[in-house]
């Protein structure tokens, strides 16, 4: 199995999660040319932008770590648009990373926030 294929596969597996706990994911894989979304979706009222980090092992770090400022900032442009086209501007948001290392699932909610986006 390819990386590629690794990480569909752990991003289908934090979906199912989260839906598990109330979750109702509206896209996967959002992309457009400034980059990608793995999942985006609502945990009540917010509007949540999902990254999905796996790590088979803590020995390169977590998987939370991975999310570095130029990530997050990416994520925030790419929200900004998806915000916009669907007319979202007014809807609560927040940005959360699934980590994953291992088997162990952790959900972690407003990993970082608009601030990030300079918005």
């Amino acid at each position: 199995m390819n990386k590629r294929q690794i990480g569909s596969g752990k991003e289908k597996l934090a979906a199912a999660y989260l839906i598990k706990q109330g979750v109702r994911i509206t896209e996967y894989n959002f992309r457009i040319r400034q980059g990608e979304i793995d999942l985006i979706g609502y945990d009540g009222d917010t509007l949540v932008f999902f990254e999905v980090k796996y790590r088979k092992t803590a020995a390169y770090g977590l998987p939370q770590e991975a999310v570095s400022y130029k990530k997050q900032l990416q994520i925030c442009r790419v929200a900004a648009f998806y915000r916009s086209f669907h007319k979202l501007e007014s809807v609560s948001v927040r940005y959360d990373v699934v980590a994953i290392l291992g088997e162990r699932i952790e959900w972690i909610r407003n990993a970082f926030g608009d601030l990030t986006c300079g918005m």
